[in-house]
């Protein structure tokens, strides 16, 4: 399969695959025809997806399964009138019909909106206005249905279970449906796939990817997260989420990987361990913070022989979590940054060794500078904001569209040709680059600048702190200083002391200057519906806002 879209896939050096890594994309690639029902033509029986719940839910899929049932799909969403480039919202978390679902809808030219299942019903109606969508499919969950139904959705519902209250259900549409479906005519610069972000610093914005986005998935997979022909995969993420096209479909198919989906009702670590031994993981990929939980586990207790490699995205890795890790395994957590703009921008490859808290080296799709606020390129140790190069006419592939329907930020974040991601980082003398934090957060405190995620790792350091925000707080004398908010462990209690030994902890492991000179103990950190840290509303609280 690979061989159809990378004339090389071996490399000798970073330096080789940087400078030749190339991608063929036919004019109408479609990632339904041309990877799912080409695997089902080729091998019908390979693995294409693994699932399985809390419950004792456990399904199995081959290529042949996800090309008969997305054909099923896409036959009778047709007969309900859906057609190319009208959008579908799916809540549909990690069930498995979220695969067949998604392949049918790209099979139709839809253009397909995932969306979380923590969405409130005022979250929905933003969504499905500003994105004009024609038809929902959601999980038979009452919390979902309550909120879709106390929003201002007038369109076609469709759920899983049974039909109630004017919402369709899935088996019901597919009475009678036929497994041969004529294909759809697409173009690779069509609209796909739309992600709303996290909606950090305002309402979510919409990420605008066509059908060639998927080809960009291949260094995420294949040379990130290094999946093997016909072995397990673990990513985690919702499906609401980009990470979930990152880790848990794309990519991961068009390398023959076969996807493995755990679809928890909570995160427990112990039950991933489990999970892990189990199914016989070869990669795995989630998020440092499930590194750091699942180092709170005895994990000699636990069969992790199958994993080969293990990834981490979503946060920055703290050093400590990388240093045990690997201490307790002899497995290498390698990181990887990029946006639901993006395929993986920056990774550590397997060319180099990874360095503790580095994001690696940056991708060969993307031509990836760091620029001061007078657009000249930094020199190393100094830092400064990611951009792309490449926006428009050469356009990168995995790159998004742009922003839908959103003309003022697409000016603000896209101009000259070059993608202003928003985010700070500075590269060492060997070219590797290090996460310092969104442009909004970094703090500027008596002439210096301080990245929160320094801070940050130092303090999750510390034995008493299990999460912890670094936000900039007004001071009529600094401008800003340094405040952390902290959500302690079980057990442990704030106090005087406790702030000083955070304070000198902090100065032992960075820059004296860095430490937080207000600390707040909080029970828990506000979050966006991704569980990203809305370090914004802090500031604007502080701020008096």
């Amino acid at each position: 399969m690979l061989d159809k879209y990378l004339p090389r896939t071996n490399f000798n050096s970073y330096e080789d695959f940087k400078e030749n890594y190339k991608v063929n994309i036919p004019d109408n690639f479609n990632f339904g025809y041309d990877v799912v029902d080409e695997w089902a033509r080729v091998d019908p029986d390979k693995p294409a997806l693994v699932w399985c719940d809390d419950h004792g839910g456990e399904e199995y899929f081959t290529f042949g399964d996800i090309s008969n049932e997305s054909n099923l799909i896409a036959n009778a969403l047709k007969t309900l009138g859906l057609s190319k480039g009208d959008a579908v919202m799916l809540i549909l978390r990690q069930r498995y019909e979220y695969w067949h679902i998604v392949t049918a809808l790209h099979k139709l030219g839809a253009v397909a909106i995932p969306a979380s299942l923590q969405l409130t019903s005022k979250d929905i109606t933003y969504r499905v206005k500003a994105a004009d969508v024609k038809l929902l499919i959601c999980l038979d969950n009452d919390y979902v249905i309550r909120q879709v139904n106390e929003s201002e959705y007038t369109g076609r519902k469709i759920k899983l279970g049974s039909e109630s209250g004017g919402w369709l259900s899935l088996d019901r549409v597919l009475d009678g449906a036929s497994e041969n479906f004529e294909r759809v005519h697409t173009r690779s610069d069509d609209l796909m796939l739309m992600y709303f972000t996290s909606g950090t610093t305002g309402m979510p914005k919409m990420v605008r990817h066509t059908y060639e986005h998927p080809l960009g998935h291949i260094v995420t997979a294949k040379y990130w997260q290094k999946v093997e022909d016909g072995k397990p995969h673990m990513s985690y993420g919702d499906s609401g989420w980009a990470k979930f096209g990152w880790g848990k479909i794309y990519g991961q198919w068009i390398c023959g990987a076969a996807v493995f989906a755990y679809d928890w009702d909570k995160f427990v670590p112990k039950l991933l361990l489990e999970k892990i031994g189990k199914y016989k993981l070869t990669t795995f990929c989630v998020p440092p913070t499930m590194y750091r939980f699942m180092l709170q586990e005895d994990l000699s207790e636990f069969d992790l022989s199958s994993v080969k490699h293990c990834c981490n995205a979503g946060e920055p890795l703290n050093p400590e979590t990388y240093n045990r890790f690997y201490e307790l395994t002899g497995l290498r957590l390698t990181e990887g940054f990029g946006q639901s703009e993006s395929s993986v921008m920056i990774a550590n490859f397997e060319w180099f060794e990874p360095r503790p808290g580095s994001m690696g080296k940056p991708s060969p799709l993307y031509d990836i500078d760091l620029i001061d606020t007078e657009g000249k390129s930094c020199p190393a140790g100094v830092e400064g904001e990611i951009i792309i190069r490449g926006f428009g006419e050469k356009h990168p592939c995995g790159l998004f569209h742009g922003y839908h329907n959103d003309p003022e930020y697409n000016a603000r974040t896209i101009h000259g040709g070059i993608y202003y991601t928003g985010d700070v980082a500075w590269r060492d003398d060997d070219g590797y680059y290090w996460f310092v934090g969104r442009n909004d957060d970094v703090i500027k405190c008596s002439g210096y600048r301080i990245g929160p995620f320094e801070v940050e790792s130092a303090l999750i350091e510390h034995p008493d702190v299990v999460e912890c925000a670094v936000t900039a707080a007004p001071d009529p004398v600094r401008g800003q200083i340094v405040k952390a908010s902290i959500v302690l462990r079980a057990g442990a209690t704030g106090s005087p002391e406790l702030v000083k030994e955070l304070q000198n902890h902090v100065k032992k492991l960075t820059a004296p200057y860095k430490y937080p000179r207000i600390i707040d103990f909080v029970d828990e950190l506000p979050k966006t519906v991704s569980g990203k840290i809305k370090r914004k509303q802090i500031r604007d609280e502080d701020a008096g806002n």
